[in-house]
């Protein structure tokens, strides 16, 4: 306690500064790839996806965040281990933030798409296993995160190659590819509201909910994403009457008009993905924080904390900066680099990615947005060939994959280290 005291400025000060780092290297990284699909499709502009993610990413974070330390309260760790040493807890914490920063850094100035989620989780082990004591890590939950790496993409990947099959024989392979567009487009619309809603209200706003003291079941989620769902349709159906077809264009593409219909559910998937993403994810940067907060103030270790709204803040505009500043490298890798990617195809890879998240919240299956989104534009790739995938791109991605973890690990360790030598032991 005495530490905690004498330090409690410096501490706080730096995990205000780490918490801001993390949550720019989020922004960087993780909604880069939220946005990569949209952009690389041509669907959306770079400056929109921004101009996107900074009203939507911020609205997630901002009203959906959470209110416990997210980190801590998924049991990676047990923080009571640490009751007779909480300023272990702040110090691991720091080095946590900070760790999976500077590797969110590195991975995003390389356009290489990792899991803030693992990223964060990596750097938690490593301070707890190797400063603290290796039975402080729940083993059993790393484990799930490590299966996490194959569930993930190999869902989403099936679920985008059969949703892009599915647009190929109702509308890209027949004679009249455009007036099927017509037709069949508002359904794939009431897909996309359906879809976006479940994943909004079984991640996203399930905080808000216990807030006012409301629970959804899985029966009414269903029923108020099918009345989205429905609303989105409609709405989109007017939206495409106004598309004026432009039969000079096809000429030379066949597909020119079709392409600008589905650029218009592409717009539908950024915005909702984008809110979403924001509140579910902000929790890798905010959570620490929140935790680092709490033991300072109360000179405490609790398993809960509570998340006050000027972190929700601080994260928010964290992941802003980031995908401002760094963002535009990896929506390069996610949008253009593993394969060419239109709107037919974008649209396909982001309502597989939004279907897997839905489907792993249901049976509790461990997820990370990178690898569902990357897995999800790798199953558009081989519906269109083997050879339409850039193999030597992707091979660089699942090395990234791999080395995620234990750079987290080896970084904290570092800083852990560092911050027991600087501030006492």
């Amino acid at each position: 306690m005495d530490i905690l005291s004498q330090y409690s400025m410096i501490l706080l000060a730096l995990a205000c500064i780490f918490g801001f780092f993390m949550a720019w290297g989020v922004g960087a990284n993780d909604v880069a790839n939220a946005m990569g699909t949209s952009v690389g499709s041509k669907a959306i502009t770079v400056k929109q996806a921004i101009l996107i993610a900074m009203i939507f990413e911020f609205l997630g974070a901002y009203l959906a965040g959470g209110e416990v330390t997210s980190t801590i309260r998924k049991g990676i760790i047990d923080p009571m281990i640490m009751a007779e040493t909480p300023h272990y807890l702040v110090y691991g914490m720091l080095a946590a933030l900070l760790s999976a920063g500077t590797w969110l850094a590195i991975a995003s100035a390389r356009g290489w798409p990792v899991s803030t989620t693992h990223s964060i989780v990596g750097a938690i082990v490593g301070f707890a296993a190797f400063g603290i004591g290796f039975d402080t890590v729940s083993w059993g939950k790393v484990g799930n995160i490590v299966m996490s790496w194959v569930v993930s993409p190999v869902l989403a990947g099936t679920i985008s190659y059969m949703l892009f099959v599915s647009v190929q024989k109702l509308i890209l392979q027949q004679e009249n590819p455009y007036e099927r567009a017509k037709k069949y487009i508002p359904f794939y619309m009431f897909a996309v509201g359906f879809l976006i809603s479940m994943v909004t209200f079984l991640k996203g706003l399930k905080h808000v909910f216990k807030d006012i003291g409301m629970k959804l079941s899985m029966g009414e989620s269903m029923f108020y994403s099918a009345i989205v769902g429905v609303i989105v349709a409609i709405f989109g159906a007017y939206l495409l009457s106004r598309i004026k077809r432009d039969e000079s264009k096809e000429g030379a593409d066949r597909f020119y008009n079709v392409e600008r219909v589905f650029a218009i559910l592409m717009v539908f998937t950024a915005c909702a993905m984008a809110f979403a993403h924001g509140s579910n994810d902000v929790a890798n940067a905010v959570g620490p924080l929140a935790a680092v907060v709490n033991v300072v103030s109360t000179g405490v270790v609790g398993a809960k904390s509570t998340m006050p709204s000027w972190i929700l803040l601080l994260g928010g505009l964290g992941i802003v900066a980031g995908l401002a500043t760094f963002g535009f490298k990896v929506m390069a890798t996610i949008g253009k680099k593993i394969t060419e990617l239109t709107p037919s195809r974008g649209f396909a890879a982001e309502l597989g990615a939004a279907s897997t998240v839905v489907v792993a919240s249901y049976f509790g299956l461990p997820i990370s947005t990178t690898h569902t989104l990357v897995g999800a534009v790798l199953g558009v790739g081989l519906a269109r060939g083997i050879g339409a995938l850039n193999l030597n791109v992707i091979g660089g991605i699942f090395l990234s994959w791999l080395v995620t973890l234990p750079a987290g690990a080896i970084m904290a360790i570092i800083f852990f280290t560092i911050f027991k030598a600087v501030f006492g032991a």
